[in-house]
């Protein structure tokens, strides 16, 4: 519900304020004071592209702000998916800026059109008499019929359906899509993957392989070195450990004189022991490296093969080499496996398919059961509004499965006798138009939460009887819904329960457009001049204060 309204520097409007009730809310003016000017600046809060040209005083900052009480509306979910602040009170503002930059803002946070244009949807309903798009569209007529049909458990149980197939079938085709390019490359694959297998890697090979194959590459120097070593260290009579066994001797003795030198004798006896440890050791590997040019052979043809591998498949490692290998193996795998694989999906799929026909098939029947309901209670309506030849029909197709059903429906009306029912778009002038959807508007206010509904208009092409039986119905509306209703005709605007009424002030250099609230006098006058003119009668006074009282 619209609790406030402001403008600010907006085409004729200077600063504009207005508060409407809670329930019927009639705005009236003379053509051109600035009624579709205000309509203009709600279209801004509903998300509706800025211009710049609308400006009152280009070298100020326009500002329209909307001030809604949202707590029956069931938007917390909405909030929290856009990351906006959550309040009962919920505030919309839109600036346009001198420079042409427009923002948006709910609760002081800014945000996207496209989000205000959605939040929209849920606060305001604005429907003039040219407004035949929405409801010439087969989506918005499908809403119609779902809400007077009370089909929500039957569309939540299709729509679950509906996801399921689509994630079987996404499922399905991502694995074909992925097989064609699987069976494209298997060859190659193959032959890269029996090229690795071959070799039987294994983790830390490359760098033992490089080690051994620079102690072959060397190995009849390596030995000639250790043996010379273990000479100057193993010889009897000029070796290094026969020399150091008899400094030993010496040192032995010299600790027997003085006890300080007790440290030279531990301290040389480490050197000794590890002297003779490396001897030991020299031993050990002479006895290991051979001069075996086969085995060299063999280990410079292995390392060959893993070099040119890894230079291949751009790699540095076995490691990355053996990676690459069982990221092989596993696409050979699934190449195995795949049509398995796809029989299952499929299998999947057609069973969600089957499953989502079954959930279509009970909400399109559900659907097809309202349709002479609803058709029915509409022409009642019409005649009542003064079409006593009014026809509507609905024309429905059963398709494929979509996101809001197997069904596609188009409403079909004739205003004349003997005139078959057409589409909205090919049949409704403005003024029958205008009834046509005022009475649907009445059927759904029981059937669904409908926002802050405005009438601009609406009752254009009527009169008499006629009019009074709209404006009953809006006030039927108004007992559980916000109305706003601009009109020209003074028995509507006799009716509501707050009446604005919108001027031009003329008092300045500059025309300047403003509203305000009629009090008791001032609508008996301005009701008055709705019947007589500028100048009304007393008779026309009268007419009013009857008008007033009924």
């Amino acid at each position: 519900m619209l609790k406030t309204l402001s403008i600010a520097n907006y085409a004729l409007i200077q600063s504009l304020e207005m508060e409407p009730c809670a329930s019927l809310n009639m705005i009236t003016g003379e053509t051109g004071a600035g009624k579709s000017i205000m309509l203009g600046a709600v279209g801004l809060l509903l998300g509706n592209r800025a211009d710049t040209k609308a400006l009152f005083d280009e070298e100020k900052k326009c500002i329209v702000e909307g001030v809604f009480d949202i707590k029956n509306y069931k938007l917390k979910r909405f909030f929290e998916e856009e990351d906006l602040d959550f309040e009962e009170v919920c505030i919309i503002r839109r600036e346009i800026s001198p420079n042409g930059k427009s923002r948006a803002f709910i609760n002081d946070s800014p945000v996207r059109l496209e989000i205000l244009k959605e939040l929209g949807k849920s606060l305001m309903d604005v429907h003039s008499q040219h407004d035949t798009l929405q409801l010439g569209e087969g989506e918005y007529q499908l809403d119609l019929i779902d809400a007077f049909t009370k089909t929500q458990s039957e569309f939540n149980a299709y729509s679950s359906a509906f996801q399921a197939y689509q994630k079987a079938k996404k499922s399905y085709e991502k694995l074909s899509e992925q097989a064609l390019d699987l069976k494209k490359e298997a060859d190659f694959n193959q032959f890269q993957l029996q090229e690795l297998s071959s070799l039987s890697l294994k983790e830390g090979e490359q760098e033992e392989l490089e080690s051994d194959q620079e102690i072959l590459e060397n190995a009849e120097e390596i030995k000639s070195k250790i043996q010379e070593i273990l000479v100057q260290l193993q010889d009897e009579q000029f070796g290094g450990l026969n020399i150091l066994g008899q400094a030993n001797t010496g040192i032995q003795q010299l600790g027997r004189f003085a006890h300080k030198y007790e440290s030279f004798k531990e301290r040389f006896q480490s050197v000794l022991i590890e002297l003779k440890d490396i001897a030991e050791s020299l031993e050990d590997e002479d006895s290991k490296v051979e001069v075996d040019f086969e085995k060299l052979e063999t280990t410079r043809e292995r390392l060959s093969k893993i070099y040119q591998l890894q230079q291949k498949h751009g790699l540095e490692s076995v490691e990355d080499l053996m990676a690459l290998e069982k990221e092989l193996a596993e696409k050979a795998f699934q190449i195995e496996n795949l049509d398995e694989q796809l029989e299952d999906l499929k299998i999947e799929m057609n069973t969600a398919y089957k499953a989502l026909i079954e959930k279509g098939e009970l909400l399109s029947k559900k659907r097809k059961a309202g349709f002479q309901a609803f058709s029915k209670e509409l022409i009642s309506l019409l005649v009542q509004l003064g079409m006593e030849n009014a026809q509507v029909e609905f024309f429905h197709q059963s398709i494929s499965p979509s996101k809001r059903g197997i069904d596609q429906l188009d409403l079909l009306f004739s205003a004349n006798k003997g005139v078959k029912p057409q589409a909205l778009k090919q049949v409704a002038s403005g003024g029958e138009f205008s009834r046509l959807i005022f009475a649907i508007k009445y059927i759904m206010a029981d059937k669904m939460a409908l926002p802050t509904l405005i009438f601009d208009e609406i009752d254009t092409g009527v009169s008499g009887e006629v009019a009074l039986q709209m404006v009953r119905m809006m006030q039927e509306i108004a007992k559980n819904h916000q109305v706003i209703c601009i009109s020209h005709l003074p028995q509507v605007a006799a009716k509501g329960d707050q009446h604005y009424f919108v001027y031009k002030d003329n008092s300045t250099d500059r025309t300047i457009s403003k509203i305000r609230l009629l009090q008791s006098n001032d609508r008996i006058t301005e009701i008055a001049k709705m019947i007589a003119g500028s100048n009304p009668s007393e008779s026309a006074y009268e007419s009013a204060r009857e008008l007033l009282k009924n």
